[in-house]
């Protein structure tokens, strides 16, 4: 049986980064004489700036939710279905961390230290704390209410030391470092942290995100480096990390965002790190790289591709010696135009199978 990847379009660019993934994902299945199947949400999901367009707040509070339980029985779908992965655009953020929330999701990147196999496991903390919560309107006044809670911070880290030995299953982890405004919540989470890392072999300090960045500055961070992070850092910090130890650019990069909720354990989805960019809606001008390596991922981990992340990459590097690029890096290329000579390029490669070449098939949900 084929297997099948969910996808999920917000508005902004996201009809356009959905027709780069499934031409790239099929493209990858046809090189190896494979099937992939795509079935996509039947919902467009909104971005901030066209949910502004909507109307007022409550039109936005509406829609926020409306988007917020729709993705999230999509997602559980899926996972009922058995799907793997699901692609996802970028969608409003609201809408997302409620669903993040709910599903109890981290986000995963390993990023490279500068010498090619040393690496930084960075594990983004997305289920609780300043991002999720609830809003309540009152006069004047808008109040959030969020929660931290033991059990959630100890699956959330248990994942993380998990992957790092999947990342590193010579040696493991070194350490773990993780970045938490705890100061503001009353030694609760720096005891249950203590009383959860006695359990584990490798060395747990929590430390405030300034102190974690000073750090950075003055020592960076050793190899085989866990970092599992609170929202209110990791979000504005990952882009500074990658540019740091990653020598790579947002615009150009996908993560993973892990679900840890019993209902849809296993299900990854998988995103560009750029967001919905809707000043560039309709240009034909957005980066397609990050979604490029989101299609080449997938296809490899869950499709039955095997190699399908060195070609694209192989195919990635052609394009940038020959200047093939879109204006955002410098070049002049649209983005039908980067991906037509990517597709060119991964033609040229030889095929894995020798069966029949198959084309990936796309089937509606209902």
């Amino acid at each position: 049986m084929k297997p099948v990847i969910g996808l999920a379009v917000g508005r902004g660019t996201g009809t356009e980064v959905a027709a780069v993934f499934e031409r790239v994902l099929g493209a990858l299945a046809r090189l190896h004489g494979t099937e992939i199947g795509v079935l996509r949400s039947p919902r467009t999901y909104h971005s901030y700036v066209s949910l502004r367009a909507e109307g007022g707040v409550e039109a936005v509070r509406r829609l926020t939710e409306e988007d917020a339980g729709h993705y999230e029985d999509f997602c559980r779908t899926q996972a009922a279905l058995g799907t793997r992965a699901v692609f996802r655009t970028a969608i409003n953020a609201q809408s997302l961390y409620l669903v993040r929330q709910r599903l109890q999701a981290v986000k995963v990147d390993a990023l490279p230290l500068g010498d090619g196999s040393s690496s930084l496991l960075l594990v983004r903390d997305q289920a609780q704390g300043f991002y999720t919560g609830e809003n309540h309107h009152l006069d004047g006044v808008v109040r959030r209410t969020m929660e931290f809670g033991r059990d959630l911070t100890e699956k959330v880290l248990s994942y993380a030391v998990e992957r790092a030995w999947r990342q590193w299953p010579d040696a493991g982890p070194a350490r773990v470092v993780m970045a938490y405004k705890f100061h503001l919540l009353d030694g609760v989470l720096d005891s249950w942290v203590t009383d959860i890392a006695a359990r584990y072999d490798v060395p747990v300090g929590l430390f405030q995100p300034d102190t974690v960045n000073r750090n950075l500055i003055a020592h960076g961070l050793g190899d085989r480096t866990v970092v599992v992070a609170g929202n209110e850092w990791a979000d504005i910090m990952h882009v500074v990390l990658l540019d740091r130890f990653g020598s790579d650019r947002q615009e150009n990069r996908c993560t993973e965002n892990v679900h840890l909720h019993p209902d849809v354990h296993g299900l990854t989805e998988y995103q560009t790190v750029h967001g919905s960019a809707d000043d560039l809606e309709g240009l034909d001008r957005v980066n397609p790289v990050a979604t490029v390596r989101a299609a080449a991922a997938i296809a490899q981990r869950y499709g039955g591709c095997e190699g399908a992340v060195g070609e694209a990459e192989r195919a990635l590097a052609l394009l940038a010696e020959r200047g093939v690029g879109t204006p955002d890096v410098g070049g002049r290329h649209s983005t039908t135009a980067v991906v037509d000579a990517l597709l060119e390029a991964l033609d040229c490669q030889q095929p894995v199978w020798k069966t029949p070449l198959a084309m990936s098939v796309r089937a509606d949900a209902s």
